[in-house]
């Protein structure tokens, strides 16, 4: 949930995040439609969904409406376009230090306490966070009417639930916990911690919120698992 550095798109933050390749150049009809997607998600940060208009968003991109409806069918397909794209992104930028850190280390707990520490140092070098979550949660709670965008935001997170429970499993079958513990419960923290340290950090203006809380949890983990 990076915030693009000046002169960076989120693509090119996760890619070196992940350590993956640099993507092809993209076509014209995609730059237009990326084009729109930001204009909209820096709208929604603004002033929630039901408030940004397709008008306002036609106008920005400096296009017309026939152009956004090739792009897009309606005002919920957009919704539904940016929840995909947010999700994507989050896939990207989580799988990737994910990787990164099974790769340092064969210990389940060492690698997860590895992960947490990259995320830490990461958003700790970037100057804003990336306003991801709130974009779903305003997409979310505005059109929640939309079967499919629900469908969407429920199995994105069902996927990192269930991702951070195997490994929390892996873990505490090595190193039983000192604690009663609700392994999937604790599997949601993660993402709960995000959601929260980001509102957090928003509204008190300080952008070290959701490192400190990440060094928490690590805290936590370590103390739970190795109880040191």
């Amino acid at each position: 949930m990076a915030h693009e550095r000046p002169g960076k798109t989120v693509p090119e933050v996760q890619i070196q995040a992940s350590g993956g390749a640099p993507a092809k150049p993209l076509t014209k009809g995609e730059r237009t439609r990326t084009r729109i997607l930001d204009l909209a998600q820096n709208a929604i940060i603004h002033k929630g969904f039901a408030a940004t208009s397709i008008d306002e968003l036609v106008e920005g991109a400096g296009i017309g409406k026939s152009t956004f409806f090739y792009h897009f069918k309606d005002k919920n397909d957009l919704a539904r376009q940016l929840i995909q794209r947010y999700i994507a992104e989050d896939d990207a930028l989580y799988g990737g230090l994910v990787d990164r850190a099974r790769a340092l280390s064969d210990d389940p707990l060492q690698s997860f306490l590895i992960f947490l520490k990259l995320f830490a140092e990461m958003v700790d070098e970037l100057p804003d966070l990336h306003p991801g979550c709130l974009v779903s949660a305003a997409t979310y709670q505005d059109r929640a009417f939309d079967r499919e965008v629900s469908r969407l935001i429920e199995e994105g997170v069902r996927n990192w639930r269930n991702r951070f429970h195997t490994w929390l499993q892996e873990i505490a079958g090595r190193y039983p916990p000192k604690l009663p513990t609700d392994l999937e419960a604790l599997a949601d923290q993660f993402n709960i911690l995000l959601d929260g340290g980001i509102i957090t950090s928003r509204a008190l203006k300080d952008p070290t919120v959701l490192g400190r809380q990440v060094r928490l949890m690590h805290g936590h983990i370590r103390l739970l698992f190795e109880g040191r």
